[in-house]
């Protein structure tokens, strides 16, 4: 079982479906940086919104549900509740561990993934350009997500989400200072 301060690192290597984007051995070993610890609550406070209309609908269904069969009233809304706290409560959790990101002189490199897990890796010579984006939940909780486009198709973006909103405008002016040098 994971525990809070580790975050997994895939086991295979497979090929990028982004050219610009390399996947990483399994041998770099380089320390990992958790997101910001706000990114659990936004995670949390968005799989709460995204299951207030799911219980809705049970409240709704069992009522019409319960005057037609013999299915005892509160049984539908029992298994909806048990299973939106464990979407609300684990699942955010589990995301949180799972992901992580390391930025060194010359490359950001991205792993995440629960049930499926990526190891992205991309050299600051292949960026095209950087976004930092924040929505109202993640200005909410000061938080903003990182996103680097590279030449390539329709794959060609990496986003690195839960990131404090300073430190992502370092992280993209670090990134753009990169690219200029390396274009002059």
């Amino acid at each position: 079982m994971d525990t809070p301060d580790t975050i997994p690192t895939p086991a295979t290597s497979v090929p990028a479906a982004n050219p610009a984007a390399q996947e990483v051995s399994p041998h770099d070993d380089a320390a990992l940086t958790q997101l910001h610890t706000n990114y659990v609550h936004a995670l949390r406070l968005t799989a709460m919104l995204t299951a207030i209309p799911v219980l809705i609908g049970g409240l709704v269904f069992e009522s019409v549900i319960v005057e037609e069969t013999p299915i005892p009233a509160g049984v539908v809304m029992s298994v909806l509740l048990v299973l939106s706290l464990i979407f609300i409560i684990r699942v955010p959790m589990r995301r949180f561990q799972a992901r992580g990101y390391n930025m060194s002189a010359d490359r950001l490199r991205v792993v995440r993934g629960i049930l499926w897990n990526s190891d992205t890796v991309v050299p600051f010579g292949r960026v095209q350009h950087i976004d930092v984006d924040q929505g109202p939940i993640e200005r909410f909780f000061d938080l903003a997500t990182l996103t680097v486009h590279t030449a390539g198709s329709h794959n060609a973006s990496v986003y690195l989400p839960g990131l404090n909103k300073a430190l992502a405008d370092d992280m993209r002016e670090d990134i753009r200072a990169h690219i200029k040098r390396d274009t002059m």
